[in-house]
């Protein structure tokens, strides 16, 4: 599967803006962190692009059953696509739930950036112009630090990332925001 059969999917299985965007942000944190780690650009762009594609139309899961998000996603992606393995097993990892071990460092990127860009999204949205630009470090942490800020960002899943990728937290915060305004530019 191509990135653009990847997002055309995902367009398709995703209505709403917002996740779109979410999406959107875990692909452009992971392919930094696929340059970085000298890795597949393209496998790690469609881990990000696909990850959530399920969700908006299967958001509860029983795991007994495997099904719903993220399960449908990936028996739907197995059944109808070419993408490969690790990219699924990926998928599965970043649900804690899920039961998948995150073996690959595919897999360790996609639930260390997930949370991550979302924090990092609502940290844009709450600045006047909007922009992420201006977006310090420093401002991330602070809204990192107070737990009532983008409370649906699970903290805990965020230093578990970067933990499991084997890289600081602090440092993580700052690739994550340098890979978004990157690609904000």
């Amino acid at each position: 599967m191509t990135r653009d059969e990847a997002l055309s999917l995902m367009l398709e299985h995703t209505p709403d803006p917002s996740l779109q965007r979410h999406m959107l942000n875990v692909e452009v944190a992971a392919r930094w962190y696929a340059r970085h780690f000298g890795e597949d650009e393209t496998l790690y762009a469609l881990a990000g692009l696909l990850h959530d594609f399920d969700y908006q139309a299967h958001p509860t899961y029983d795991v007994a059953a495997q099904t719903g998000h993220p399960f449908w996603g990936v028996n739907y992606l197995r059944q109808n696509t070419d993408v490969p393995e690790i990219v699924l097993e990926a998928i599965l990892g970043h649900a804690t739930y899920s039961g998948t071990p995150r073996v690959s460092l595919l897999a360790k990127t996609l639930f260390a950036v997930d949370e991550l860009t979302g924090l990092v999204q609502a940290a844009v949205l709450v600045r006047p112009e909007k922009d992420i630009a201006g977006l310090e470090l420093s401002s991330l942490k602070k809204k990192f630090k107070n737990r009532a800020f983008a409370a649906g960002v699970n903290r805990d899943e965020v230093i578990q990332g970067a933990q499991e990728l084997g890289v600081e937290l602090e440092t993580h915060m700052g690739n994550v925001l340098e890979a978004m305004k990157g690609a904000a530019r």
